[in-house]
């Protein structure tokens, strides 16, 4: 697999999650803090008490993470991958440090899945940071193309 597919099936991964989590949580907040992540898990209202504003701000703060990695994906530069990646690590940093450190919330079964899920954005994003810096990457320019001098 090139680099450029891998940044690709990465950045669409990553659009996809930003997504669900938020026209769900933007949409239908008592919902996705009750329900979180499906079935019957329930990993939002394991910390704590409800608040719609709050709530909404998650799934808000994803539609705008997803729009921006959505113009990484579909423009595939270089700088526009990065700022993608990077902006996934400094929300998917301290989201997984927090829950590392307060498992207790949630069920002793759902501590590995929760745990996974949120280590994934930053493994895609770190591997995203990683192939931006081959060589097919070179340049500024839409589609990775060497523009012509003017």
């Amino acid at each position: 697999m090139s680099a450029r597919l891998a940044v690709r099936v990465a950045l669409l991964f990553l659009v996809v999650s930003a997504l669900l989590v938020g026209v769900w949580a933007a949409v239908a907040p008592r919902s996705f803090y009750l329900d979180f992540p499906g079935g019957t898990h329930m990993w939002v209202s394991a910390d704590g008490p409800y608040n719609e504003h709050l709530v909404r701000d998650v799934g808000e703060l994803n539609l705008g993470v997803a729009v921006l990695t959505a113009c990484a994906l579909v423009l595939l530069t270089r700088a526009l991958s990065i700022a993608a990646a990077l902006t996934w690590l400094v929300y998917s940093i301290p989201h997984f440090a927090y829950h590392a450190f307060n498992l207790g919330v949630v069920s002793g079964s759902d501590q590995p899945a929760l745990l996974v899920s949120l280590a994934i954005p930053i493994v895609l994003a770190g591997v995203v940071l990683v192939l931006t810096t081959r060589p097919e990457f070179a340049g500024n320019s839409v589609g990775g193309e060497a523009r012509a001098p003017s």
